[in-house]
């Protein structure tokens, strides 16, 4: 219970600014969408590959560093042990999971269609020393999410946009009360942010720097 009033005290202002982006045009600032000063030298090498992976082009359909670093803070403020991501792409997001996740004694499940872009995923893990935190599942997401069985603590969704309403309703009874679904890109998808504002057992905000993000608790 605790843990859920800060997650939501914590969303209260992202909230206010998302509407006020909604309505107004807002746009991030330079230290928003900017790397974060290191902590510790384990988050300092995962910052390296993030910004050699942006430097270098190798950033696929990935999120940009505001939406990477909400991702990061949001999973570390929960507390989150697992994190399943729909979307792994070249694992920029994964990095950004696996900061937050290598402090809370977590772990990531992603899942990717594209082998390339999985392929080159596991490298950046590799660099960053993260690969023991990570399990990458290939293949068509809509049939090899069935593997999962356990309830989880943070759903993302970051893949085929039609496919968002079909990744909600078949993982939603996975994830554990008091947890959070998070989806990129929430413009290209009305159907999906409907859901989610609609649903009483849900709770929405939308998170407007970045690619634009819906932030979703579970209440019940």
């Amino acid at each position: 219970m605790k843990r859920r009033m800060a997650l939501m005290a914590m969303l209260a202002p992202a909230g206010a600014w998302a509407q006020r982006g909604f309505r107004g045009g807002f746009r991030a600032g330079a230290a928003a969408d900017s790397l974060p000063v290191a902590g510790s030298e384990q988050e300092k090498r995962i910052l390296a590959v993030l910004e050699q992976a942006w430097n270098t082009g190798a950033t696929y359909a990935n999120v940009p560093h505001a939406d990477g670093r909400m991702l990061r803070l949001l999973t570390e403020a929960g507390n989150a042990k697992h994190v399943v991501e729909i979307g792994t792409s070249t694992g920029i997001s994964g990095l950004w999971f696996c900061i937050a996740l290598a402090k809370t004694g977590g772990r990531l499940t992603t899942f990717e269609y594209d082998a390339r872009r999985a392929a080159a995923a596991r490298e950046h893990f590799r660099k960053a020393g993260v690969a023991e935190l990570v399990t990458i599942v290939e293949g068509d997401a809509h049939q090899t999410i069935a593997r999962l069985r356990e309830p989880f603590d943070l759903l993302f969704l970051d893949a085929d946009k039609d496919g968002y309403v079909d990744y909600l309703n078949r993982l939603l009874p996975l994830v554990r009360p008091g947890g959070l679904i998070l989806a990129h890109n929430i413009d290209m998808t009305p159907e999906y942010l409907r859901l989610v504002t609609t649903n009483p057992a849900l709770e929405t905000q939308l998170f407007r720097e970045g690619g634009g993000m819906s932030i979703t608790l579970k209440k019940l």
